[in-house]
């Protein structure tokens, strides 16, 4: 698909970006293969973007996950998702400047408003998806875990007071980084080993924040225990499979998803298709595969019918989910289908 150079006054909704976009000091602004809407091209306007390449043609109908953005149900979900992180960030500090106790009943009572916002899970990850322009934050990023986490637990059948368990697990896992040096978490550029060091240290200080607390000793657990890998090659303790405890492992697949497919300070966040495909390759040996079968079939399903970009510069629609290749799925571009799973070259750049 051949791209061109426009001024942004000549931006339309519905033109696909060409190439990512860059504000003036080099921090990325817009990824590749989003379709302009309104919010896109203001926030163009705003960091005085003069240009842009978009691809060639007339523009396309908005993708299902633009339409999402501009629902009432969109709208509600996101003003509950905000109130919650407020609060969220509200008791995450008090803990870390020593001011008092996490009113646990508060937190999740937040959390449960967010996800009484969903009709099904599917629908949880589609609002997690379109609301991903919020900075990664450690709150941030800690209510996206419960919220996974809460979803997962229905995947797994789990009971209502083990849903509720988890839900906080998830809540609860980074906690650990309100004690690490702020400049440690949002530095830029590659971690010193000394860093890497501090940082690891936020498993057993989220551990120490809550073992005194009349909560499930699983919630301690996960934070003590969700960088911890079945092969033994995680930390604090380089504990292996039988070692770690159960929630423990389910929490760790959701943090690795959600940290890889958000947007971070030094880079850009992850197509989840390309996270799926990590897990395929490297995540058997790494996290309990029993849960991780579980948590890739559930979620590639999740995209189904969204609208995706190939690396290409095709737009097409995911119609079909490969069993034994869930990262390369079956994509409809006009009149034609591609099985990605016997077309090597082509992959998934971005979802729409």
């Amino acid at each position: 698909m051949e791209a061109i150079k426009i001024r942004t006054d000549q931006a339309v909704s519905g033109m696909i970006v060409a190439a990512d976009v860059y504000t003036p000091n080099d921090q990325l602004l817009i990824t590749k293969g989003t379709r302009l809407d309104d919010r896109v091209i203001t926030k163009l306007r705003f960091y005085n973007i003069y240009g842009l390449s978009v691809y060639k043609g007339e523009p396309q109908e908005e993708s299902y996950l633009e339409k999402l953005r501009k629902t009432p149900e969109f709208k509600k979900f996101n003003q509950t998702y905000v109130e919650t992180i407020s609060e969220l960030e509200s008791g995450f500090q008090k803990v870390a400047e020593g001011e008092g106790s996490i009113d646990i009943d508060s937190l999740l009572k937040g959390t449960d408003k967010v996800l009484s916002q969903g009709r099904s899970g599917l629908h949880i990850f589609e609002m997690l998806h379109v609301i991903r322009d919020y900075d990664d934050m450690t709150y941030v990023h800690c209510l996206n875990v419960s919220l996974i986490c809460n979803v997962f637990a229905g995947w797994l059948k789990m009971s209502k007071e083990e849903t509720k368990i988890l839900t906080l697990a998830g809540l609860f896992h980074d906690i650990g980084k309100m004690l690490v040096p702020r400049e440690i978490i949002t530095k830029a550029g590659r971690l010193t080993a000394e860093e890497f060091e501090e940082i690891k240290l936020h498993t057993v200080k989220g551990f120490q924040i809550l073992k005194d607390l009349d909560i499930d000793v699983r919630v301690k657990y996960a934070a003590l225990m969700h960088h911890e890998r079945c092969d033994g090659s995680g930390y604090p303790n380089g504990f292996k499979s039988d070692q770690i405890e159960n929630f423990s492992k389910i929490v760790a697949i959701a943090d690795v998803y959600d940290a890889m497919t958000s947007n971070r300070i030094y880079r850009k966040a992850i197509c989840p298709f390309d996270v799926v495909e990590s897990f395929e390759k490297d995540g058997f040996l790494k996290f309990d595969p029993g849960y991780l079968m579980v948590f890739l079939e559930r979620i590639s399903q999740c995209y189904l019918h969204n609208e995706v970009c190939l690396n290409d510069g095709r737009i097409g629609e995911v119609v079909m989910i490969n069993k034994f290749a869930l990262s390369r799925p079956v994509i409809r571009c006009g009149d034609t289908f591609i099985d990605l799973s016997k077309e090597h070259d082509l992959t998934i750049e971005s979802i729409l």
